[in-house]
């Protein structure tokens, strides 16, 4: 799963962290921070949203008035982007072309290609999203399957250690 964002070289790293958030449908509302990086995917400079309250190696950069031209550095620049540190969202950047023309059509940053489905900022996302309800109460998965006891339930062996399988580790005999 990833996003391509189209960016200006002469933007902020704040105008990508916005379009970052935007991208994976993400509220505004943590802390964040790149990293310079490289094919090992080891963080170097720190480019922070603003100051935080704790050491530095070496003095941050901040996010509104670091471009991202100036950071650039080879044609396949990489960076690591941390949201909510309490969360510990962590993406991985990487820098796939440079165009010197600009698409007038575009307001840039933009996102110019999506594959696979963002996760959830706050909890799992759903594939059937509202039609969940409408599924469960259809075939009333609140109920065990027929054939399948409640855990903690006495009685019979359950059917799954009564039948040999594929995984079964007893020797090639078959029961019947």
């Amino acid at each position: 799963m990833y996003r391509d964002v189209a960016i200006r070289h002469k933007q902020t790293f704040q105008d990508l962290h916005a379009a970052i958030l935007k991208a994976f449908e993400f509220d505004n509302k943590h802390d964040a921070t790149f990293y310079r990086s490289n094919d090992n995917w080891q963080r170097g400079r720190e480019i922070t949203l603003q100051l935080y309250d704790k050491p530095y190696k070496a003095p941050p950069l901040l996010m509104a008035e670091t471009t991202v031209g100036s950071e650039i550095r080879n044609p396949a620049e990489k960076f690591i982007y941390n949201y909510d540190f309490n969360k510990g969202w962590q993406f991985k950047l990487e820098l796939i072309g440079v165009s010197k023309e600009e698409n007038p059509k575009i307001t840039y940053p933009a996102v110019v290609r999506v594959e696979g489905i963002a996760p959830s900022q706050y909890g799992t996302k759903s594939l059937l999203g509202e039609r969940f309800a409408d599924v469960e109460e259809k075939y009333d998965l609140t109920k065990g399957a027929e054939g399948f006891g409640e855990e903690g339930e006495d009685g019979e062996e359950s059917t799954a250690s009564q039948e040999g399988g594929a995984d079964d580790e007893r020797s090639g005999e078959d029961d019947y």
